[in-house]
């Protein structure tokens, strides 16, 4: 490109802008709130993903040691346990630490147990943790058959249920994303046609004497760009006042929720936000052109 022909690209661009003032400021203004309620959904399914990780990485496996082992046989499945693949980390607890964990959860019932006098029925145990969620149900095999073990639970069922969720909360949350990006791409470039539909007579000028399409192309290929570039900075802006305002309500109320830390997150939505608003401008103003082009 020719830098006369880039400086007439660029001049056509601003005043094709401020000749169609209230235009480009409903332009700016539907590709902003779209691009914000796409960023808000961003939002909310980077958040649903951390937080279906995090309930999935504490899943537990329980290992129940036999009656009578020896202070030696229980350290060396520790370090049977240790030496299997995926294992993340091995937590002993002996029978009277597990007696008074139980005293904890039941609270107000805690008499339920004095019943028992001196007897502890609760069995020595090992707490395992697992690098990644997908060898929990292998890892609680080979634990299982290791002599001296006398079961190894992780809650089959309601782990099965857990991952289903999760899974179903990822699947779920990038169709939406899919979704919410077409129908974006769908109200900007509709905007835009508008903005050729109100130059047609001046694209077919061009035309007949003898202009490329792409010579024709560009000037609209820019403006696309910068309306979305401009809609994508406001609504940059305001999901980051919106993440901010979010975080501090959700933290008032539930100190310990898996949010996503502000920085450096929201500086990665920002230039996803601003990315998608060029992206966007750009094929919005492609596909307006086109039947405009038809010869």
């Amino acid at each position: 490109m020719k830098l006369k022909t880039g400086e007439y690209f660029i001049q056509e661009v601003f005043h094709s802008l401020r000749r169609n003032n209230w235009m480009t400021f409903a332009s700016i203004g539907t590709v902003a709130v779209s691009l914000f309620v796409l960023g808000v959904f961003l939002i909310l399914v980077l958040n649903m993903n951390r937080l279906a990780g995090m309930l999935e990485s504490q899943v537990q496996i329980s290992v129940y040691l036999e009656d009578h082992l020896t202070d030696r046989e229980k350290r060396q499945i520790g370090y049977d346990i240790e030496s299997l693949q995926g294992i993340d980390s091995v937590t002993y607890v002996d029978r009277e630490t597990a007696k008074e964990r139980l005293k904890e959860r039941l609270g107000d019932q805690k008499y339920l147990l004095d019943a028992l006098s001196e007897d502890n029925p609760l069995p020595d145990a090992f707490e395992v943790t697992v690098t990644t969620p997908s060898v929990v149900e292998s890892v609680a095999g080979a634990i299982g058959s290791m002599q001296g073990v006398e079961e190894a639970k992780y809650g089959q069922d309601v782990v099965e249920h857990l991952f289903d969720i999760t899974r179903l909360m990822r699947i779920f949350g990038f169709v939406l994303m899919g979704l919410l990006g077409g129908a974006t791409l769908f109200i900007i470039s509709n905007t835009i046609r508008l903005t050729v539909f109100a130059r047609r007579k001046e694209i077919a000028i061009m035309k007949y004497v003898g202009a490329t399409d792409w010579f024709i192309r560009w000037p609209f290929l820019l403006e696309g760009i910068v309306l979305g570039c401009i809609g994508g900075f406001i609504a940059a802006v305001a999901l980051r006042s919106f993440y901010a305002a979010m975080a501090a309500k959700i933290y008032s109320t539930l100190a310990f929720f898996p949010l996503m830390p502000q920085y450096p997150f929201m500086n990665y939505v920002t230039l996803a936000i601003l990315l998608a608003g060029i992206v966007i401008g750009a094929i919005g103003s492609v596909i307006s052109l086109k039947r405009f082009l038809r010869v």
